[in-house]
């Protein structure tokens, strides 16, 4: 038989920490400090192997963090069963002391004892889509900026526009386009609203090309399931899909909304229960996703349909658009009812309806929608 040895990893930019742990002797050993590579694990792996008495099977584990799934699929390529642990599911020493000796041992205990959620692993494609995609939302905080850079400089020199009207329409970037001033001040303008025009057609082009990833085969018929709910385009939409990967891995939508960490935090001992903010566990750009997607529904009349949302709907099924259409009703009373009634702040209401929102996505996504 073969003797199965944990491995946990304490993986850094300039270093990893190993320690393997034994279920039957209930002890850390081999723990050492290696240069960051796929092969030096292999290497250690082997001298391990080597070292004892009977035939070894490894389980590697490392935390989610900035080196990605790289080293996971490095590791697979060579054979070595490996997986990536979420860091808000490890028990954690209670000691306070913290090195990478201790939390590489902490890793192999919780990978042997399974006090742990490992990561969800995306394809390739997936993988290339998503971190396009958050380049293109990288992209648009800056454009973002830059407009607000341009309404400070306008009115720190008193150029007003003039009325209650809209910023940042193409009667704005007119009005922009025809203000003087002086000497180098003109230089400054200049070149902030040079900046502002070459971001402003770098995201239009990279929209352009998120609309042509929407088409390919493995996303089309999601991505025209999800824009068919008020609130959700192209973007935010081919963003859960490949955030997200299998819907079905979450068993009910509640579970879903929880992965995202959108629902409420509590803090409750015995008679006495306090419930506390969202968790905000889980993959933060999706909850930035939702809680912008539901903004859209704290304006507009009850069950009244843009030209843009029956345009999205079109093609789709009747029981496709009925879903939408409960969706948008449910998520608009809920607001209403939330700020008007309860009282709520609103950036609670919008968060609440943001939660309800993923729960609608997770049934549109494994056609739960009777």
């Amino acid at each position: 038989m073969k003797s199965i040895i944990y491995v946990g990893m304490d993986v850094h930019k300039a270093s990893f920490t190993l320690s393997c742990f034994s279920v039957t002797t209930q002890e850390t050993f081999a723990t050492v400090k290696i240069s960051p590579d796929a092969k030096a694990i292999k290497k250690y792996l082997d001298g391990v192997s080597l070292s004892r008495s009977e035939k070894c099977e490894f389980v590697c584990g490392y935390e989610a963090g900035c080196l990605g799934y790289t080293l996971y699929h490095q590791l697979t390529a060579m054979n070595i069963r490996c997986v990536i642990m979420a860091p808000t599911t490890i028990l954690r020493n209670s000691k306070r002391v913290k090195t990478d000796r201790i939390d590489a041992e902490n890793l192999a205990r919780c990978l042997a004892y399974g006090r742990y959620k490992s990561v969800y692993i995306p394809t390739a494609q997936d993988e290339a889509v998503r971190d396009y995609l958050r380049m293109r939302d990288d992209h648009k905080l800056m454009l973002k900026k830059i407009k607000q850079q341009i309404n400070a400089f306008c009115l720190k020199h008193n150029k007003i526009y003039p009325g209650n009207k809209s910023k940042w329409t193409q009667a704005h970037v007119k009005w922009l386009n025809t203000l003087e001033f002086d000497g180098y001040l003109q230089d400054a303008f200049n070149e902030y609203m040079i900046t502002y025009r070459e971001l402003a057609d770098k995201v239009e082009r990279l929209e352009s090309q998120i609309e042509q990833l929407a088409e390919l085969e493995e996303y089309r018929d999601k991505v025209k399931k999800l824009i068919c709910i008020k609130g959700i385009k192209t973007h935010t939409a081919l963003s859960l899909i490949v955030e997200t990967g299998d819907f079905s891995r979450f068993q009910s939508a509640e579970r879903y909304a929880s992965y995202i960490g959108l629902v409420p935090g509590e803090h409750s001992s015995s008679e006495d229960q306090n419930r506390l903010g969202i968790t905000k566990a889980g993959n933060r750009h999706m909850r930035m996703l939702l809680i912008e997607a539901a903004q859209c529904y704290s304006r507009g009349v009850l069950a009244k349909k843009s030209k843009d949302l029956k345009s999205r709907q079109k093609g789709a099924s009747p029981e496709v658009i009925a879903y939408a259409d409960k969706a948008s009703i449910r998520l608009r009373r809920k607001y209403i009812r939330m700020e008007l009634v309860n009282k709520k702040k609103a950036n609670v209401a919008k968060t609440a309806v943001a939660r309800e929102l993923a729960c609608f996505i997770w049934g549109m996504m494994t056609d739960n929608i009777a």
